[in-house]
């Protein structure tokens, strides 16, 4: 039942939410997220507990009530993306764009490329800008990206058509080999992987050290790399006052399968520096350094 009401509850947003003027759709979320401040529980907790080590020297109080207005604000537009203009949302992301230029070297050369996200700003307007810009430059619009199998089947299915209708090919983390195939697949044909990198859910993760402490990140994005030959290239989407932004950091190297834990430190690295500039932006309401998941 829990889950049903899940499933109608998302269904709902994305009907009314959408259909709401924006400046009254926002403030709602908005009002949500100070409340929830205001509340103290479990996420805005761990939120707290992350920004102390991302940004250690802030107003803890405001960052954590401006982390979850930035992450209200990713909900408010996830229910409202279906209905925006795809042109248009790239004009207004296009010049908040930074490092794209490793990116559109590679794909000039038909080479794969690979995005190690972060939880952050809206990465759901970051690959309508992916899609955008690919297709504006001639290749194939579409990505591969992987998501968790949510339950009920029924709320999965309606993320991946949410995600789908984006220009997004959505392969479910679950599927294992199937999703590996679809990966490299992309990659090989000169495509576009984006696979968030800074949480691991699984038991093959790899040890880094992150914001000086010991953490787990997914070593997937670094043993594509290896094996396919793309470009490993971190990213962090964050938001404007009235916008997107991305900035993208150098490429990592991964010249074979043996560099892939040092390619993963990287991958955390890079992060970790992009984000401590826009630390609000980072969503990151579970345990990511190792002394939390105990």
């Amino acid at each position: 039942m829990r889950e049903r009401l899940v499933d109608v509850a998302y269904a709902t947003g994305w009907r009314v939410v959408r259909a709401l003027p924006p400046r009254v759709a926002h403030d709602l979320f908005r009002r949500g997220a100070d409340r929830a401040a205001r509340r103290d529980g479990a996420g805005p907790r761990r939120l707290r507990a992350n920004l102390a080590r991302l940004a250690p020297d802030a107003d803890l109080d405001v960052l954590v009530r401006e982390g979850l207005r930035s992450y209200a604000r990713y909900w408010c537009e996830v229910f409202r993306l279906p209905a925006m203009d795809p042109a248009e949302l790239h004009r207004r992301m296009d010049p908040h764009v930074r490092g794209a230029q490793p990116f559109l070297d590679a794909q000039a050369q038909g080479r794969g490329v690979i995005f190690a996200l972060a939880h952050s700003g809206n990465w759901d307007v970051a690959g309508v800008w992916l899609v955008e810009t690919l297709r504006a430059l001639g290749r194939e619009p579409g990505f591969t990206t992987v998501a968790a199998r949510l339950r009920p089947e029924s709320l999965y299915r309606r993320f991946v058509a949410y995600r789908s209708s984006l220009g997004f090919e959505v392969v479910a983390a679950e599927d294992g080999s199937d999703a590996y195939r679809a990966l490299t697949r992309r990659l090989r044909g000169g495509g576009v992987v984006c696979l968030v990198s800074d949480l691991d859910l699984s038991s093959s993760g790899v040890d880094v050290t992150l914001c000086g402490e010991p953490a787990r990140l997914p070593g997937g994005a670094a043993r594509l790399a290896a094996t396919t030959g793309a470009l490993l290239l971190p990213a962090v989407p964050s938001f404007t006052p009235d916008g997107w932004a991305l900035d993208i950091a150098d490429p990592v190297p991964v010249p074979d399968r043996a560099a892939t834990a040092k390619a993963t430190q990287g991958i955390a690295d890079a992060l970790a520096g992009m984000l401590a500039r826009v630390p609000a932006d980072w969503h990151m309401l579970q345990p990511v350094w190792n002394a939390d998941r105990r």
